[in-house]
């Protein structure tokens, strides 16, 4: 039976994270309603766990770790499974090729930053969202919450190392990904227009 102390101090460390673990769980479902179910049922996990937590370890690690098994597990049940990225085909330059194909090299130095500059940031977590499974959390960790690699691997219970190869495959896939976005939301169409009249 949990003490009242237990209990308090469970909320006091819980509360901060409450905003961004929404934050991610919005990102890794794509659905509001389905990141407040996903956070009400972590949070309820978390405190059912909350005997197996080490005092003085990391409880935001300790936390996340949960939120993003109950993210995979809704993911794994939903019916509505956004597609995936090939990883055969994406290969290193994959981006650099797509934009050099419409004409993006001939107006500047930078053509990804430029495609970049015009993709929102919903639209990059809909791209991260057709990852394989394994690669999605490490990039929503990394690319849109800006967590270091030492920080996603103990959120994550994995080794530093897969963290980084994760991460080196997943951008491979990320610039497929990103490319069908673009294209799909008329951004390549409109860039290749602005370089037509340019």
């Amino acid at each position: 039976m949990e003490s009242t102390t237990d209990h308090r101090v469970f909320e006091e460390l819980l509360k901060p994270l409450l905003d961004p673990a929404y934050g991610l769980a919005c990102s890794m479902t794509r659905n509001s309603a389905d990141a407040e179910d996903v956070v009400q049922e972590a949070a309820m996990r978390a405190f059912r766990a909350f005997d197996t937590f080490e005092p003085g370890t990391n409880f935001k690690a300790w936390f996340y770790r949960i939120l993003t098994n109950c993210c995979y597990a809704r993911h794994r049940t939903s019916k509505r499974r956004p597609e995936t990225v090939d990883l055969d085909d994406a290969d290193e330059l994959y981006l650099y090729r797509q934009t050099k194909a419409v004409g993006l090299h001939d107006r500047t130095n930078d053509p990804a930053a430029l495609l970049m500059q015009r993709i929102s940031t919903e639209r990059v977590s809909q791209a991260i969202s057709m990852l394989p499974e394994e690669y999605q959390a490490v990039a929503m960790l990394y690319f849109l919450e800006d967590y270091s690699y030492q920080e996603i691997a103990a959120m994550l219970d994995i080794p530093v190392g897969t963290v980084r190869s994760r991460l080196h495959r997943g951008r491979r896939m990320l610039q497929k990904a990103l490319w069908s976005i673009a294209e799909e939301a008329g951004i390549v169409t409109e860039l290749r227009n602005v370089q037509a009249t340019a």
